[in-house]
């Protein structure tokens, strides 16, 4: 294979060697591919539907809904067809796709926690200014900043990747297509073209990242300045959920791709790909609705109100 275009399809990483277990695989992502439709569906849907919910906190975790039902959208239903089939065959478009979806969604995803936490650092730091800093324009402008720069971040990165000349085969180590196991396969020095736009997105991460932190630092400050029990449990009911889903997404993105090569193995890649790629979409709503009571009041409403339809 001389260059990219004599490629037609890429083979995937398969979950097991058997048939009995590749079957076993495709229940276990039934299992969860559902749970996350549910679980995001319901945020969706209530956030929607519930005008107390229609504040900036509850509309920036909408969106984060959609992108959590996108992202696991773009992997498991594949993974899942290749499970039933015993296939890993995946078209060249179809690879193409699957990357430019998975790197928008998962970027915009990133970039929206970002901003979230700079909204509960006006929330509770400044919430004075909280009206006019994050009025509803304000918010749907850093909302579409976010995807916006994704979709940007995405193009970018998909068109210099499919760009490479490939001539190592056609067999990646992962499950679904992504960068790192790609760019094994180019065969020139070109791929340094696209380690460089990794490193700046890479820096721009690290940026967003330290945002996130100092943004807390900030936030747990003045939580500890609050006089009463009550204003804590309030101010932590809110911020917890959202920094344990910007540790669980962190934590597994940069074990995914900066663990030491020693420890490196294709099984091992293929665990922490999916923990990365398909647990946060369906824990995160479990994160937030475990200990948000405005959440779970409007889950319950909506819920019984289809309840009572249906009777």
């Amino acid at each position: 294979m001389s260059n990219g275009s004599s490629i037609t399809q890429f083979l995937l990483l398969a979950f097991a060697d058997t048939q009995e277990l590749q079957l076993l695989t495709l229940w276990l992502f039934l299992g969860i591919y559902l749970a996350a439709l549910l679980g995001n569906g319901l945020i969706i849907t209530a956030v929607a539907c519930d005008h107390r919910l229609h504040t900036p906190m509850y509309f920036f975790l909408l969106n984060l809904s959609v992108l959590d039902l996108g992202s696991i959208s773009t992997t498991l239903p594949k993974a899942m067809a290749n499970s039933l089939w015993d296939n890993r065959a995946i078209s060249y478009p179809g690879c193409a796709a699957q990357l430019f979806m998975l790197v928008f969604l998962l970027v915009a995803e990133y970039f929206l926690l970002t901003v979230m936490a700079y909204d509960r650092y006006v929330a509770i730091c400044k919430p004075l200014h909280y009206g006019t800093l994050l009025g509803s324009r304000a918010c749907v402008h850093m909302a579409a900043a976010a995807w916006g720069s994704a979709f940007l971040n995405a193009v970018l990165h998909t068109a210099n990747t499919f760009s490479l000349p490939l001539c190592r085969g056609n067999a990646l180590d992962q499950f679904f297509c992504e960068i790192p196991q790609i760019l094994k396969l180019s065969c020139s020095d070109s791929y340094l073209r696209e380690v460089g736009l990794l490193v700046v997105t890479a820096c721009l991460s690290l940026g967003c990242f330290v945002f996130i932190v100092v943004s807390y630092v900030q936030i747990f400050r003045a939580v500890l300045r609050i006089p009463s029990e009550q204003g804590w449990h309030k101010a932590f009911s809110t911020c917890l959920p959202h920094l344990a889903v910007v540790s669980l997404f962190v934590s597994t993105a940069i074990f995914a791709h900066l663990k030491p090569p020693s420890i490196s193995s294709p099984s091992l890649d293929l665990v922490v790909s999916f923990l990365y790629s398909v647990v946060p979409p369906a824990v995160n709503p479990l994160i937030y609705s475990m200990r948000n009571q405005e959440l779970k009041d409007a889950l319950k409403k909506l819920i019984q109100s289809a309840v009572f339809q249906q009777q």
